[in-house]
């Protein structure tokens, strides 16, 4: 093939290109319908009220995946070239994956819906131990390699406080890109945030009613919630390491300090542990999810099996 002949080809092959790829964005915007991608299920169920059927929206981490471990499917890379916008939230898979998903629509908008929320550290092992040397008994603070923690809890979406400027950046961001719709979008956005209000009138009573003020939880993915309501999240597992046997030994004996016989696991990790721990301080074990698709369900039932559980 001559050079001509393959400048030729080269110019059909990119007309072709454009003229595939164009119409699907202008259809979407044209059928009332334009696609946006999540990393995870919650955050589906906020485009979702705020959107309605004028939203399509694709989600990376599915069902009984973890955020933590996730890697995308092939197909997944592909199908982003249909989304106008990609919501980030901060997960740890978007650190890893962000350039390519990036890359493989580059003019798909990316928003960032962290960057409105205060970032709290993510808990770290830190347990009373006692010692006795003679007759005296000395308190003292485990120190270990889990203890100084500089990285931040990523589960921001677990406090309504939160979910707040979540709903705000995703209504602001779906009416600049659609502002013919921007009544609609506004509309339900204040249905949401009236249930939002709801809610942390429901969580407030049902703890205070309960005295709840500790819970012990295997993956600390519950920091921003208990900021918001007052709470202490004794934790097992931190920096995705399971305990040491000393730590599993200080975290047993604070809860049996405390009273506690319920700890709450989540079904996207291995129980193992979490059901020693329940045989060792009479108790069982709950599951529950910071990654159900119905967040503020979800967030109402966690509060009311940690008020039950105290």
């Amino acid at each position: 093939m001559t050079r001509g002949k393959n400048v030729v080809f080269t110019l059909l092959f990119l007309m072709f290109c454009i003229s595939a790829c164009s119409p699907k964005q202008v259809s979407n915007l044209n059928s009332g319908e334009i696609t946006v991608t999540v990393s995870i299920l919650p955050q589906k169920y906020f485009i979702n009220r705020i959107g309605g059927e004028k939203i399509h929206v694709n989600v990376m981490v599915g069902p009984g995946e973890s955020p933590h471990t996730y890697e995308p499917k092939a197909q997944q890379m592909t199908d982003l070239s249909n989304s106008s916008v990609y919501f980030k939230i901060g997960v740890e898979f978007e650190e890893a994956w962000m350039d390519r998903i990036t890359s493989a629509n580059p003019d798909m908008q990316i928003v960032d819906l962290s960057k409105e929320i205060t970032h709290i550290p993510t808990a770290s092992f830190s347990h009373e131990s006692t010692k006795t040397f003679g007759d005296q008994i000395v308190h003292e603070q485990e120190e270990n390699e889990h203890q100084h923690n500089d990285q931040t809890d990523a589960h921001i979406w677990t406090s309504p406080q939160n979910g707040i400027l979540i709903a705000q950046q995703i209504y602001l961001s779906l009416a600049e890109l659609d502002p013919e719709n921007e009544p609609f979008y506004q509309q339900n956005l204040n249905g949401l945030l009236a249930d939002i209000n709801n809610l942390q009138r429901q969580i407030q009573s049902a703890l205070m009613e309960n005295g709840a003020d500790k819970f012990l939880v295997f993956h600390p993915a519950w920091g921003y919630f208990s900021k918001e309501f007052g709470l202490e999240q004794i934790v097992v597992e931190v920096g995705g390491t399971e305990p040491s046997a000393r730590e599993l030994a200080a975290v047993i004996s604070e809860a049996q300090k405390a009273g506690i016989h319920v700890i709450f696991a989540q079904p996207e990790f291995s129980t193992q542990t979490a059901e020693y721990i329940a045989e060792e301080i009479n108790g069982s074990v709950i599951l529950i999810s910071p990654l159900a698709e119905n967040w503020l369900e979800n967030l109402s039932l966690i509060a009311e099996e940690i008020a039950a559980a105290n």
